[in-house]
């Protein structure tokens, strides 16, 4: 069916439409269920279709007929729950591109769509992105937020997928998924390490980059969003996704509902610093072809770019900040999330000069705000933007990743130590000493005390902490890039022998020097940070940039020898 045989119809008069909230909300005056009000922020577009279809249907396109700061709205009769809609512009005759085929051609997504539905267009080798409509019952029975304090709070960063793959305690068919981290042998495994929240690689609905395709390889880790407000889907067990949206959403909500019972926190590591739509030569898929000179940062005509993703957001648009504190209330609300880490949030505290300010709205609002001021805001204070590194400057109410702390441990327990061995001097103790106190020199200037450095001795990024003491270079040739990605910086040292080693006098000095670092992490002043996997001992054979590597390199390996299970 193509445009021009569809009929586009103008929504229901704009007295009963309302510019607020942005994208699907209750009619004001009191409709039918199936009738919503549908509010996009387009500012360059003279008018708006949202294109429908209803379960069942064949697709029609309703004109927004108002327009208020920005915003096209009105209010759209016959869209119930299950309904696929996306946004085109009307085109200068108002009855839209008699070209275009919503059935076959990408629609504009809903940038507060609260699930995306993929559908693959085989003769065209590609596929196309569809906004749902949702609701968001669900029976959350006596569920409450941990409200671990900082100072009692242990964090273990994990991935979905990754957590429990060859978990061999964990049912097959829910391996890999929300059902498999919230199952009784994933939950018990963290309450016996002393774990009070676990921070889960993004889960917001991502994409795999345009490069990675053809070699055969997706984006794992999954810092490359399409939807703000809507759930990876692959994460869910196949008999939710048969299910239906709603049952993916239901399954994620009761793995945050299991966890609660055992009173672990949940936190989500979110991507508001760039979108899936990437360079200026990728698709539009949503912000791109709705505001684009809104959304992203631009010099001229061409992106500003501090992230190396191509397609930095402008945190000085006020609308940008707009819809970050409303995805992250959402998840609050609606998810019972207990906080979040910000990738690359310097970023988000970039003015209109492209300068970071401590005091920028956004981090003072995500730190007062009503609903998100009791979630625990954990920044990655840095970007790859001029002035990037700015740990230790975020403001009160936010913790930072303690680069500082994760560097000077290294130093100190192997590469200082691999200088000593090799005959040379090594390093001052006084960074380490600043570390164990917490650093306070550095968070001294922002008013926050030890409990403001989350430390950290390896993360996603990075080595593990068994390649830490078994590599002095990274090894990252199966990502295709002929091992010039990833750092070059790692404070690593392999005992004498690059990668596998037999000699158990090396082994044992290298299981000295892990358990050397994690004592240290736990010991130390500030809030500890583990990542998965360390204390199984887990290796990607020398990568430190596994990010496309969904396979048994980046799965946690369950089957334990005897120095494992010690």
């Amino acid at each position: 069916m193509t445009m021009a045989e569809l009929q586009v119809s103008p929504a229901v008069g704009a007295a009963h439409s309302r510019a607020f909230p942005l994208g699907l909300s209750a009619p004001p005056q009191g409709d039918p269920m199936d009738t919503v009000n549908v509010a996009v922020y387009a500012p360059a577009l003279a008018d708006v279709v949202v294109y429908v279809q209803e379960p069942g249907q064949e697709w029609r396109g309703v004109l927004l007929p108002d327009f208020d700061d920005g915003v096209h709205h009105g209010v759209v009769t016959n869209m119930p729950v299950g309904s696929l809609y996306g946004f085109r512009s009307a085109g200068p005759d108002m009855s839209g591109h008699v070209d275009f085929d919503p059935a076959s051609e990408q629609l504009l997504l809903d940038p507060y769509g609260r699930h995306i539905h993929t559908e693959t267009i085989a003769a065209a080798g590609r596929e196309l992105y569809f906004s749902v409509r949702m609701h968001s019952g669900f029976d959350w029975g006596q569920d409450a937020h941990p409200h671990t304090s900082w100072r009692d709070t242990v964090i273990y960063e994990a991935h979905v997928k990754g957590q429990t793959m060859l978990h061999p305690d964990v049912p097959e068919n829910i391996r890999g998924t929300y059902a498999g981290l919230a199952h009784v042998a994933s939950i018990e495994h963290l309450k016996r390490l002393g774990i009070t929240a676990v921070q889960l690689l993004p889960i917001h609905f991502h994409l795999d980059e345009p490069h990675l395709t053809p070699k055969g390889l997706t984006n794992y880790w999954g810092y490359n969003t399409l939807g703000f407000f809507a759930p990876q889907v692959s994460y869910a067990s196949a008999d939710a996704r048969a299910a239906g949206p709603q049952a993916v959403q239901d399954e994620l909500k009761g793995m945050i509902k299991l966890l609660h019972a055992a009173g672990v926190e949940v936190i989500l590591d979110v991507v508001y610093n760039h979108t899936a739509e990437g360079a200026a030569t990728e698709p539009a898929l949503s912000w791109r072809g709705l505001a684009n000179y809104a959304y992203y940062r631009h010099h001229g005509e061409h992106y500003a770019d501090t992230t190396g993703c191509g397609n930095s957001l402008d945190f000085s648009n006020p609308r940008v900040i707009q819809q970050t504190l409303d995805s992250l209330r959402y998840w609050v609300e609606e998810f019972h999330v207990d906080g979040f880490r910000f990738d690359l949030a310097v970023t988000l505290g970039r003015n209109a000069a492209n300068e970071f300010r401590t005091q920028h709205p956004f981090l003072i609002a995500a730190a007062t705000d009503r609903v998100l001021s009791g979630t625990k805001l954990i920044a990655e204070p840095w970007d790859l933007g001029p002035d990037g590194w700015q740990t230790g400057r975020f403001p009160v109410g936010w913790v930072d990743w303690n680069d500082h702390f994760r560097d000077s441990a290294r130093d100190f327990w192997l590469t200082d130590r691999a200088a000593i061995d090799a005959g040379r001097e090594g390093g001052s103790v006084r960074q380490i000493s600043d570390s164990l106190a917490g650093s306070a020199q550095l968070f001294a200037g922002s008013h926050r005390s030890q409990l403001a450095s989350i430390n950290m001795i390896t993360a996603h990024d990075g080595f593990t902490l068994a390649d830490l003491v078994a590599y002095n270079s990274k090894h990252n040739e199966a990502n295709g890039e002929d091992n010039r990605d990833g750092g070059d910086h790692n404070h690593s040292w392999n005992h004498g022998v690059e990668g596998r080693a037999q000699d158990p006098a090396i082994l044992a000095a290298r299981a000295q020097s892990a358990r050397n670092l994690m004592a240290t992490l736990l010991l130390s002043m500030g809030v500890p940070m583990i990542t998965a996997g360390d204390e199984l001992g887990r290796s990607q054979r020398g990568n430190n940039n596994a990010y496309c590597q969904d396979n048994e390199l980046t799965w946690l390996d369950w089957s334990l020898d005897e120095s494992a299970q010690n």
